[in-house]
């Protein structure tokens, strides 16, 4: 996307350097990393670049009116609808699919928003793979990759700050179902490496009147703010019952309340009117489904790893799925991807670019603080449809100094 850049890249590229890179993230980690590393990041030239942050920030205007908030309420299941949620999420992700404006062959690119969560991602790891990118990159030192004028120590500032809240480490935990073996477990990993906050299994917790407790090297510590990282959607499908209910009055803080993961959704998408967001319905809304059905993607708005999406609707499809379901399930437009990165092989790459925001409660706004990026060649972003490819995976953006 910026030619320039794009094929001193190409042309430095080897094989070795790639595996270099990887052995050198994961010394940085200190265990193996768990998902695949894209070969390269994308160059993202700066006008796009703001445009993301643009769109993402105006779309969170659209989120934080109290006509949204009112509406995302009824996203919350009635089993997780935790007490005393916050006015806002703490962390929020505003993933945009990079394709050619108007759906046309030729034009600019542009962002198309195709999912968002308020829910924390990889803060700590992606600090790690931009800094070994700058490394790897033909005038890295040219490049950056942070957002809001951070440098690296304002960044962890801005989250110590966001994840402890005046808590000490020991006092903070990131709860997950067994993070020993969650694909995350880098990000785990350094997020205790910077901030001190240990990633610890909620099924380990131990229930005391209003208070949790965990063992921190072998001594009772209480829990006093709690790092939300279990995906609800996880929690179901492997039937697992944690020692507390999602619904007790706790007394504790959450560092991301477990609400937002359900209110700032997908489930947010077909009440959006925004040019970035494509059109998207809730079955249970739909009065009849659109006459060009193979323009359209049938999401269900939480599911574990992403299944279920079908990319191949029929009215079959539709009328198929149960009435008790019809309220989860979205119908939205397609986004098609443009393959846009160059590669060493001759394929070309599609790229989805993760806005990571942080959004204190004394904030007026949140801070975009940097991104995410997720490059396929195959026709979904997910692992399953990139098996056995190169050029894939995750990734972040670069993109030159000012």
């Amino acid at each position: 996307m910026i030619p320039a850049l794009r094929e001193a890249y190409n042309t430095a590229f080897s094989d070795e350097k790639y595996a270099s890179y990887k052995a050198g993230l994961e010394r940085e980690v200190g265990c193996p990393i768990a998902f695949r590393m894209a070969e390269t990041p994308l160059f993202l030239p700066p006008a796009l670049r703001d445009e993301i942050v643009r769109n993402g920030l105006e779309i969170v205007r659209l989120l934080a009116t109290p006509e949204h908030q009112a509406y995302s309420l009824a996203a919350v299941p009635p089993d997780f609808d935790a007490p005393r949620c916050d006015d806002h999420p703490l962390f929020l992700q505003v993933d945009f699919a990079l394709a050619r404006g108007g759906g046309q062959t030729v034009g600019p690119i542009v962002p198309r928003l195709i999912e968002l969560q308020g829910f924390p991602s990889l803060y700590a790891f992606q600090l790690f793979q931009g800094r070994a990118f700058q490394r790897i990159a033909p005038g890295g030192e040219r490049l950056g990759f942070l957002l809001s004028d951070l440098d690296d120590d304002r960044f962890v500032s801005l989250l110590g700050g966001s994840l402890l809240a005046g808590h000490s480490a020991e006092n903070v935990v990131l709860l997950d179902l067994d993070p020993e073996h969650q694909k995350t477990k880098a990000d785990f990993r350094l997020t205790e490496r910077l901030w001190g906050v240990r990633a610890v299994d909620a099924s380990s917790v131990e229930v005391r009147g209003r208070e949790l407790w965990y063992s921190r090297d072998g001594r009772p510590t209480r829990i006093e703010r709690i790092y939300n990282r279990i995906v609800p959607d996880e929690l179901q499908a492997k039937g697992i019952a944690l020692p507390f209910r999602f619904t007790d009055d706790l007394d504790v803080e959450w560092a991301g309340h477990p609400n937002w993961y359900f209110r700032w959704s997908k489930h947010s998408m077909p009440w959006l009117r925004h040019p970035a967001v494509p059109e998207a319905h809730l079955l249970s809304l739909l009065d009849r489904p659109p006459a060009d059905l193979e323009g359209w993607v049938l999401k269900p708005l939480f599911a574990f790893a992403g299944s279920g999406v079908n990319l191949d609707v029929s009215a079959v499809d539709l009328d198929a799925v149960p009435m008790a379901r019809r309220s989860q399930t979205m119908l939205m437009r397609k986004v098609v991807y443009e393959p846009l990165i160059e590669t060493v092989g001759g394929l070309r790459s599609k790229a989805e670019v993760r806005l990571m925001l942080v959004w204190p409660a004394s904030d007026a706004a949140p801070t975009p603080v940097t991104t995410l990026v997720r490059l396929s060649h195959g026709r979904m972003m997910g692992v399953d449809f990139n098996l056995n490819r190169t050029w894939v995976g995750s990734s972040t953006s670069l993109w030159p100094l000012d």
